[in-house]
C-alpha cells in the first residue's frame, strides 16, 4: 500500500505510462479533454491510440467527461473505429474530478486534465502546474472508484439542476 504526491512531468510517467499495462480496465474522470499525445509503440502519437490498444486486448474503457471534446480530438477519435463502439463514454457538465483508476488496484486522483497541457508530454516550459495523489492503497482506491461509479451510474441526475 502506498500513496505518492506527484507534480507536472511526473504525472505523465506516474499516471499516463501505467494505463498501457491495464488488463482489466481503464476509468478516466476529467474535466476537459483534448488530443493528448503520448510515447506509443516508439513514436509520438494520440493517446487514443492507446485505448486502441487496450480495447484490442479486451481490456474495458470508461471515459467520463464535462463537455465534448474539440475538433482535433474528434479527428483522432475518427481514426479508431474500435473506440466508436466499444469505449463507454459519458458526458456530465458537473464532472470538474480528474481520476483515472487501472484495474481497481492503481488510482489517480488530482488537478490535471486529460490534456497535453496536463497529462501529455508537453514540455515543462508549455505544460500546465498540476498536482495530484496516485494510490494503490486499497481503501483509497475505493473511494475514488466509489466517486467515479456514482456519476457513472447517475445517482445525481434525478436532482440535477444542470441538464
Amino acid at each position: 500500500m502506498s500513496t505518492i504526491f506527484v507534480t507536472n512531468e511526473q504525472l505523465y510517467k506516474q499516471v499516463i505510462e501505467p494505463i498501457g499495462s491495464a488488463s482489466s480496465f481503464v476509468w478516466i474522470g476529467t474535466a476537459d479533454i483534448k488530443d493528448l499525445h503520448v510515447h506509443h509503440k516508439n513514436k509520438v502519437q494520440s493517446f487514443l491510440s492507446v485505448l486502441d490498444s487496450l480495447l484490442k486486448k479486451k481490456v474495458a474503457i470508461r471515459l467520463l467527461h464535462a463537455k465534448e471534446p474539440g475538433v482535433n480530438f474528434r479527428k483522432s477519435f475518427d481514426k479508431y473505429p474500435l473506440l466508436w463502439d466499444t469505449m463507454e463514454r459519458q458526458l456530465c457538465p458537473r464532472v470538474h474530478f480528474k481520476h483515472i483508476i487501472i484495474d481497481g488496484k492503481f488510482a489517480y486522483s488530482g488537478s490535471a486534465n486529460l490534456t497535453g497541457a496536463g497529462l501529455g508530454i508537453k514540455s515543462p516550459n508549455t505544460r500546465n502546474f498540476e498536482s495530484g495523489f496516485i494510490t494503490t492503497d486499497p481503501e483509497v482506491v475505493q473511494a475514488i472508484m466509489k466517486q467515479f461509479d456514482e456519476v457513472w451510474m447517475g445517482k445525481f441526475c434525478k436532482e440535477c439542476k444542470r441538464k
